[in-house]
């Protein structure tokens, strides 16, 4: 994809998949889906608690990975990594309202706003700046898929029926073991 296609990619509603370094040797990442914000040219934003596993690796990290997929044909993805530029000890009201309506539709954004409301004090508001992008769109791989599936429609339909000889069971039916 080209850099304008990933920006706008990421700019699109999807839930991200969060990836950030293990605090110790041999650790694994973690890697958590999350919702997060982004407008092209700008920074990724997510918010989280100011105590997860997530925020404190972020902390000792300094920097983290966020990908978005389009799982339906034609699959693609936009991963992009960078340092943290800001971690915000707080929530901006605005903020988190304007994330819970990307995600969610108006009246279930507003319940969730009214019994989550403790997030404004409780979540910290962390800021990327993307840095290395990577990407893939498999759209041309699709277009390819449908037209050899075309291509070879008329002579599946061609086909000869496979039928059962004479005195045996239709071939659909598992062989009873007598011959």
């Amino acid at each position: 994809m080209t850099p304008t296609a990933c920006e706008r990619f990421l700019a699109g509603v999807h839930v991200g998949v969060l990836s950030v370094a293990g605090t110790a040797p041999g650790q694994a990442p973690l890697t958590v889906p999350i919702w997060y914000a982004y407008r092209p040219g700008g920074l990724v934003t997510v918010l989280t608690g100011r105590t997860s596993v997530k925020a404190r690796r972020i902390r000792t990290a300094g920097r983290f990975t966020l990908c978005a997929q389009q799982e339906d044909p034609p699959c693609r993805y936009v991963s992009v990594s960078g340092p943290v530029v800001a971690i915000e000890d707080r929530v901006d009201p605005d903020e988190r309202a304007a994330l819970a309506h990307r995600y969610l539709p108006p009246a279930t954004a507003a319940a969730y706003l009214l019994a989550t409301a403790e997030q404004l004090t409780a979540d910290v508001t962390v800021r990327m700046r993307p840095e290395r992008w990577l990407s893939a769109d498999f759209a041309a791989v699709t277009e390819q898929i449908a037209a050899l599936e075309q291509s070879a429609a008329p002579e599946q339909s061609a086909a000869p029926e496979r039928s059962a000889a004479p005195g045996r069971p239709p071939l659909e039916q598992p062989p009873s073991g007598r011959g």
